[in-house]
């Protein structure tokens, strides 16, 4: 059964929004600022890192990792040379 699981974070100015559909193949889409700019998919639960780029001057480039399951979906913000990252809180619709 395929559920859709939605993650949003605010990142130096700009919306990083992430949708989860977990599944057989697990798909990840990535929205900057209400477009989208990373698609990605999976199999079964494996974690999978989709790179985007801030549209900052000069672009600021970023990953979203995500992690289908087991359980409840999980997605990180990766930023930065050193790989910092930030939990992307669930968004509720």
């Amino acid at each position: 059964m395929r559920a859709r699981h939605h993650f949003h974070i605010d990142y130096l100015g700009h919306s990083v929004s992430a949708t989860v559909q977990t599944g057989h193949t697990p798909v990840v889409e990535v929205l900057v600022d209400g477009k989208e700019t990373g698609h990605a998919t999976t199999k079964d639960d494996r974690p999978v890192t989709v790179p985007v780029e801030l549209p900052t001057d000069p672009p600021t480039p970023v990953s979203i990792r995500a992690t289908p399951g087991p359980g409840v979906p999980r997605c990180l913000l990766l930023a930065g040379a050193d790989g910092e990252s930030q939990v992307m809180p669930p968004r509720l619709y």
